[in-house]
This record gives C-alpha cells, structure tokens and sequence, in this order.
C-alpha cells in the first residue's frame, strides 16, 4: 500500500465528522470547497472570484482549517490554500454531486477561468525573459523529449505512489510524472517558477499538485513521506549537491525510490556565468557514492550521450530505500 493510500484508510471519529460537516454548511465556506476541488488557491485569487472581502475570506479559511477540510501553506509573502486529504472521505461525496452548471459556482468556476487565465498570463511575461537561456542550455545536450523517455524507462510500470519533485523549476517533471502519481508534490524555492509552474500544470489539467516554495537542502516535509522523489537538473546550481542528497534522501520511504538527472562532467566553463552553473557536472561514481552515504543502493544508472561533439551528456541514477529487508537489485549501467 502506497503512503497515500494508507492516509485515506483511516476513519474519522463521529464527534471530528460531524465538526467537518457544520464547517462545510455555510454558502460562502461550501462555495471556496467546491473552487479548491480545482486546484490549490490565494487568499487573493478567492477574493477576486467571490468578490468578498479579504478579511471575511481569510475567516472562513481559517474555520476550514480549523475542521481540516483545507490546508494552509505559506509561499514567501503568500498564502495558499487546497482540500486536505485527511478527509478526502467526508468532502469528496459532498463535492462531488454539486451541480457546477448553475449559480453560484457556474459563476464561481467562470471567474476562476478568467484569474487563470492572468496567472498564465503573468507566467508567460516572466519565462519569456528567461528564454533565450533556457534555449541556449537545451541545445546543448539531447533532445528533452529523449530524456523524458528515459525517465520513464528508468521508472519501469512500478506504480509511483506519493511523488516530490525537488527544485522543480517550471513544473516539467511533474507535468510528465503527476498523472501516474496517487499524490504529486512540486518544491522550489523561487515563488516567480512556481508561478510558472502552476500555470503550466493547470494548462495541462493537472491543478491538484501541491506546489510548495522551500530549500531543496532542507525540504520542509517529514521524514519518509515520498515513495518517489526526483531531482531533476538541479544539482549543478548548488554549492553543496552532497547536503541536497542527504535532505532528498531523507523522504524516500522504505522501499522508495530517489531519481536523480543531471549533467555527466564537462569542460563548458561558460556555463558557470552564462546559466550560475556552480559544478559542471558529476560522475557516475560520485553521485551514487553520495546516495550511498544518503542511506540509498543504486540500482540503474544510464548516459544519455549527444551525437554532436562538445554537447553534454546527460545521466539518470535511479536509487532504492533498502530498509525494508530486501536485496539490491543488481547495478545497470546503460549508454544511450
């Protein structure tokens, strides 16, 4: 049984439940319910869609918190809110049979359109300037569309359970992983990327991820609450990609997984100026050495290298939690 679906099995005390179901009677409270079934949302954006004022608003939050409908996390200056899984049980039936095609929410839904469709809007202004870096590193090494096929070979049909993308930038692998996922978790510490992030993942239907802004070298999460936890292109940004390991390594639960992807070691120093790389790339050994000292076996490890001379390759190393009393599966070393 995956994380996620141990949370849901257990049952709510009558006395909690009948707490949750006055929270939820309420025009207001009943109306951001059924908006947060769309996806995680701001003080701000709920103000503008409910046309009420930010005070009334922040109370009913807090009320829903309160029952532990809604969950509460802070993004910088921001707050954001979303339906807490812990009663998933209660809410989901109630939620569910709303007729969304009449007033209030038919209204409700259209204004929450037209607040997206700014947060896209704004998203697109801030990627546009990052652009011309981001195509000049793309070009540099295989296709993008290679590496996702990697990745998903690498993975195999096993299924993902709970999944954390660790420095998550504008939300790609989540974009590509979130829909195998039983419960799908984006961290970065820039709130313009999550921005991006979340645009680009509600355009793709995939508005229930949990985007949340912290440090990749201490991720605010408890300890073994991921069965699968990426770090996707982030490590060559960081002073001390060792210490990152170790926070990531820290969330695999037993029998879990840690994908790794990044660049093989390379002499581009311009790099270093042109994009803040701060390491130009790591080898097999050295990676695996760090997720070994992390507590983790590597199982996989696989060269994506590029036809042309002077790109760079890129490298998967997929690792498993073996607390759970099993063996290792056997190292793959793999050149594509």
């Amino acid at each position: 049984m995956s994380i996620a679906e141990s949370r849901a099995a257990g049952s709510i005390p009558f006395s909690e439940a009948l707490g949750v179901l006055r929270a939820a009677a309420e025009e207001t409270r009943l109306r951001i319910l059924a908006l947060l079934t769309e996806g995680e949302l701001s003080v701000s954006d709920l103000t503008d869609i409910l046309g009420q004022s930010q005070p009334r608003i922040s109370r009913h939050l807090k009320l829903l918190v309160e029952a532990g409908l809604v969950e509460r996390h802070r993004e910088g200056a921001w707050a954001f809110f979303r339906l807490s899984e812990a009663r998933a049980g209660l809410a989901d039936p109630l939620l569910s049979g709303l007729d969304r095609t009449a007033p209030p929410l038919s209204e409700d839904r259209a204004r929450l359109d037209a607040v997206r469709t700014q947060r896209a809007d704004a998203a697109q202004t801030f990627f546009a300037r990052l652009a011309p870096k981001w195509d000049e590193l793309r070009s540099l090494h295989v296709p993008e569309a290679t590496v996702e096929a990697a990745v998903l070979d690498a993975l195999g049909d096993r299924p993902l359970g709970s999944l954390i993308d660790l420095g998550t930038g504008t939300g790609k692998m989540l974009g590509l992983l979130a829909p195998r996922a039983a419960r799908a978790t984006g961290l970065d510490s820039s709130h313009a990327m999550l921005s991006v992030a979340r645009a680009n993942l509600e355009r793709q239907g995939l508005s229930r991820v949990d985007l949340r802004q912290g440090d990749i070298h201490a991720p605010p999460f408890a300890r073994a609450s991921f069965d699968l936890v990426v770090v996707h292109q982030v490590l060559h940004y960081l002073d001390d990609p060792a210490r990152a390991l170790r926070g990531a390594a820290r969330l695999v639960a037993p029998g879990g997984r840690l994908l790794v992807v990044d660049f093989a070691p390379h002499d581009l120093e311009f790099l270093r100026t042109s994009q803040a790389h701060r390491r130009l790339g790591f080898s097999a050994d050295q990676v695996s050495h760090w997720l070994a000292e992390a507590g983790l076996a590597t199982v996989a490890t696989r060269d994506l290298v590029p036809r042309e001379a002077g790109q760079l390759t890129v490298t998967l190393w997929l690792a498993q939690d073996m607390g759970v009393g099993r063996e290792a599966e056997p190292l793959q070393r793999a050149v594509a």
